[in-house]
């Protein structure tokens, strides 16, 4: 859209934007399906578990990518079309406003952050050392390490109606 208001007509705008974030999209995509590689070569119970999991996901991703990359830029080509400032609705008027919104408080916590810059270090470095220990601290197994596999019937000291004598 940006190149179509500075007077690109659409097809060729929507040909330069692909061009733009092409690689973008392709390496989010390619970085969100090697996520699930672990998940795919997983063994045992989880993995078994969450095989159909994985692969479904990548699939929707591969999917998601081709759709992004051919689909997505033809249709913009064929249905934006330039638009006068004047022409736009409450609805863009009312987003417009809140994308300002949250421009400035983006602007005002980077500078903050900026400004900061060696408590947030410090404060990053502190979670993630909270992050190591709880990682240490926790298990790790799908099944907790004590499970016998047994099921034992209630205490009979548990009553749920109290005798009457």
């Amino acid at each position: 859209m940006r190149h179509i208001e500075a007077g690109m007509n659409p097809y060729r705008a929507a040909l330069v934007g692909s061009r733009e974030i092409g690689f973008t999209v392709l390496s989010m995509s390619l970085s969100l399906m090697a996520v699930f590689i672990p998940i795919w070569l997983m063994s045992g119970i989880v993995g078994r578990l969450f095989h159909e999991f994985a692969v479904a996901r990548s699939t929707a991703i591969m999917v998601s990518l081709f759709a992004s990359l051919t689909t997505t830029p033809m249709l913009c080509a064929r249905f934006l079309k330039p638009r006068d400032a004047a022409m736009h609705g409450v609805w863009y008027r009312i987003s417009e406003r809140g994308y300002a919104w949250m421009n400035r408080g983006y602007t005002v916590s980077l500078s903050w952050v900026l400004r900061h810059q060696r408590l947030v270090l410090g404060l990053t470095i502190l979670i993630l050392a909270v992050n190591v220990a709880l990682f240490v601290l926790i298990s790790k197994g799908f099944f907790p390490q004590q499970d016998i596999g047994r099921l034992s019937p209630p205490s009979s000291e548990i009553r749920i109606f109290p005798s009457t004598h």
